[in-house]
């Protein structure tokens, strides 16, 4: 192995546990405001999140044990397989999705391939286009309390689910010639099917529990990337990152004033957002056009949430 590419294997191999070295000696220094901005995101997670969340959890799973998966999958097969490529049954994923935010798109997706109601490209598929933000979140926080303005929200709203259909339109041809096992459901509604009052306690337990999990992993990520931003603002790393990206801003002749929370959204949505929506803008499209886009990707924060939902399968993130 010649000297240079072994200098690389061995910075690869040290990087991570740097990091995470680095990130415990801040977590010492900085540890009055990472208190608080602990704080602050369990306090986004209760009053938020779980309220929001943890109902349509709860309500996925309880589903996911009946026939409705497949009659639905019946009612819109023709519509699901000619634009997005996956049968019928995905339309549900696409559905809560919508209705309820991420990541219960990539939830359902990753529950469809371990009771082998899809294929795995077709689950792959469906990662690509059902993790969205749900319309409380886009027209009740960003647009009412965030922009103050409900028009705003029901916009954002409106071309975020046109982007959602044209990205799953994109990746109907994800892995296209892959030879797929024609997997059926057959088997998990004649399961459904064994469904009654007397085990209906044991399958709302179930259910509960479950969603349970979900939601502290959720809480875990809000709490942990909370800190991080305290970390990156406190140690002036935030406003590097700013003057790296500006040249880009520059080119783009999008104001300067808008980096920040660029790269805070990167990091983490929500924080991101709040700096993007009160910035005094002349044009307010700019103010839009950025919301849209952040709400659009979700930030390393909800990425990681799909990775972490989706690690017991063979489902792959890159779609």
């Amino acid at each position: 192995m010649p000297k240079s590419h072994f200098y690389i294997f061995k910075l690869k191999q040290f990087l991570l546990p740097f990091i995470l070295i680095l990130f415990t000696i801040c977590l010492v220094i900085f540890s009055k405001t990472n208190l608080l901005a602990a704080k602050n995101g369990l306090a986004l997670w209760v009053n938020s999140i779980v309220p929001s969340l943890f109902p349509f959890f709860v309500a996925t799973e309880l589903l996911s044990q009946t026939n409705f998966i497949y009659y639905l999958g019946r009612i819109l097969n023709r519509v699901m397989k000619p634009i997005f490529n996956v049968r019928g049954e995905g339309s549900f994923a696409f559905i809560m999705g919508i209705i309820s935010g991420y990541p219960v798109g990539a939830k359902i997706a990753a529950n469809f391939r371990e009771n082998h109601i899809c294929s795995k490209e077709e689950c792959e598929r469906l990662l690509s286009f059902t993790n969205n933000s749900g319309p409380l979140f886009i027209i009740g926080t960003v647009g009412i309390t965030m922009f103050g303005n409900s028009t705003i929200g029901f916009l954002l709203l409106i071309t975020h689910i046109l982007a959602s259909i044209t990205v799953g339109f994109a990746f109907r041809f994800w892995k296209f010639n892959s030879k797929t096992i024609n997997e059926t459901y057959a088997s998990k509604a004649k399961k459904s099917d064994n469904i009654s009052l007397s085990n209906l306690g044991a399958i709302i337990g179930n259910s509960i529990t479950n969603s349970i999990n979900t939601i502290l992993l959720i809480g875990g990520f809000v709490v942990l990337f909370s800190v991080i931003i305290s970390i990156l603002q406190t140690s002036n790393l935030l406003s590097v990152l700013c003057n790296l990206i500006e040249p880009i801003f520059d080119l783009l002749y999008i104001p300067n004033t808008f980096i920040l929370g660029f790269v805070s959204g990167i990091i983490e949505l929500t924080n991101g957002l709040s700096v993007i929506c009160n910035i005094p803008e002349k044009k307010l499209s700019i103010n839009i056009i950025m919301a849209s886009f952040m709400l659009g990707l979700g930030g390393i924060s909800v990425l990681l949430q799909v990775w972490s939902t989706i690690s017991k399968t063979d489902l792959s993130i890159k779609p």
